[in-house]
């Protein structure tokens, strides 16, 4: 699959990983998020559909996506990070984790004020709920070659 088709930037991805990279673009603190206009509406003269999960992406970076970040990029295939949230956004916070592989499960730290919240994949590539312990982390989950992001539900 083509990226970015007829443009001089087109490169091929997978489709199974466009929701990954998006994630990166969108839902860490540094760098400038970009949407491609394909990806979001998708691109009919090529059956090509909008990207799975795009704009759940867009409207948890816009709801979710502050706060301290903590990066748990300590192994090859399963990498994740999250933000703890702030007190202007109510309910804001998020735990982001991909694989490009099997299914994997990663604890990571999301904040005490998060404690005793029950959390759920925004994206529902998980079915699971995870509950957060009293010292603010989480056991959290994702399946083969995806991504999950977890908010308090």
């Amino acid at each position: 699959m083509i990226l970015n088709p007829g443009q001089s930037l087109q490169s091929f991805i997978e489709p199974w990983f466009k929701p990954s990279a998006y994630s990166l673009i969108l839902l860490r603190q540094d760098g400038y998020p970009c949407v491609f206009y394909g990806d979001f509406y998708g691109i009919t003269n090529q059956d090509i559909p909008p990207v799975s999960g795009l704009q759940t992406l867009m409207e948890l970076r816009k709801e979710k996506a502050y706060g301290i970040q903590h990066d748990y990029f300590d192994h090859p295939h399963t990498i994740g990070w999250t933000l703890e949230g702030d007190e202007e956004h109510l309910s804001s916070g998020l735990a982001t984790l991909i694989t490009n592989q099997g299914e994997a499960e990663k604890r990571m730290y999301v904040g005490e004020n998060h404690q005793g919240e029950k959390w759920i994949d925004a994206l529902n590539n998980c079915q699971q709920e995870i509950w957060i312990d009293d010292q603010g982390y989480g056991n959290f989950k994702v399946a083969e070659k995806s991504v999950s992001v977890w908010v308090s539900s």
